[in-house]
């Protein structure tokens, strides 16, 4: 599955992993959570550590489109797809990879 990892202080950068929980808890580094934020236009989501806010470092802001904090995302976390058809998490398109590598810059 392609998707983009953003760590803590790092440019996001774009990963292969397998679709499986324990490929995403190993990148995440514990139990996994999934958000999709407001801002995002499409189907991507993201999935990080269910118990980062207590245990990690604090990694980015989520926005609102008139730019004001909606969350903040503690910890590494991935961006991939949440298809409302599927069950399973997919691929993120390359028009996407930009995008969110803007975003989360």
């Amino acid at each position: 599955m392609k998707v983009l990892v953003v760590e803590p202080n790092r440019k996001p950068r774009v990963a292969e992993i397998e679709d499986t929980l324990e490929a995403k808890q190993k990148v995440v580094g514990g139990l996994i959570e999934m958000v999709c934020p407001p801002i995002h236009p499409d189907d991507a989501c993201l999935i990080c550590n269910e118990n980062g806010k207590f245990e990690c470092r604090p990694n980015r802001p989520i926005r609102l489109e008139d730019g004001r904090v909606y969350d903040i995302v503690f910890g590494t976390f991935i961006v991939c797809r949440a298809p409302e058809d599927s069950e399973d998490f997919a691929s993120l398109s390359d028009e996407q990879i930009s995008f969110y590598s803007k975003l989360y810059a």
